[in-house]
């Protein structure tokens, strides 16, 4: 009698069908990791920004209204405040670029002037439903904001952590 070593055409099937199954398990949780990794780089980046636009206000960068109050800065500006190369920033390059772990940043500064005091928003946007769920809003009260609904965030949207 000739005994042969090896697995059976079934008990391969089984095997893969409990992969998949641990697979159709496993994934989604992988997705929502993903994602809310996502967004709590990009609440870190907005924080970034917010320390990154105090600094450069204070430091007077820019003040083109001549009111003796500095402007705040634009993605670039934050990078690079003295215009002048090997001089360290406020944020890192990647962030400066304005894409940064799955989501889209977006700065406006707004020149002061008139007696009106210089203002900016930020935004930041998911760049696909896959890499993030919530959008973001900041502006120059420091205050973090958030939409769940997928349209953009803004000053009236929720505050985080309120």
């Amino acid at each position: 009698m000739k005994m042969t070593a090896g697995f059976t055409l079934i008990e391969l099937m089984i095997v893969v069908a409990i992969i998949a199954i641990i697979a159709s398990i496993a994934i989604p949780s992988l997705m929502r990791a993903r994602i809310s990794a996502n967004e709590g780089s990009a609440i870190s980046s907005m924080r970034t920004l917010s320390s990154a636009q105090i600094s450069f206000q204070a430091g007077c960068y820019q003040d083109a209204d001549g009111d003796g109050v500095g402007d705040f800065g634009t993605l670039p500006q934050l990078l690079n405040p003295d215009g002048v190369a090997g001089v360290p920033g406020y944020i890192d390059e990647t962030l400066a670029a304005g894409v940064k772990q799955g989501y889209n940043f977006t700065m406006n500064p707004v020149v002061g002037g008139g007696g009106l005091p210089p203002t900016y928003t930020c935004n930041a946007d998911p760049q696909s439903p896959q890499s993030g769920r919530r959008t973001f809003f900041l502006d120059e009260t420091g205050v973090l904001r958030f939409e769940n609904s997928g349209a953009a965030a803004t000053a009236a949207s929720l505050p985080i952590g309120g």
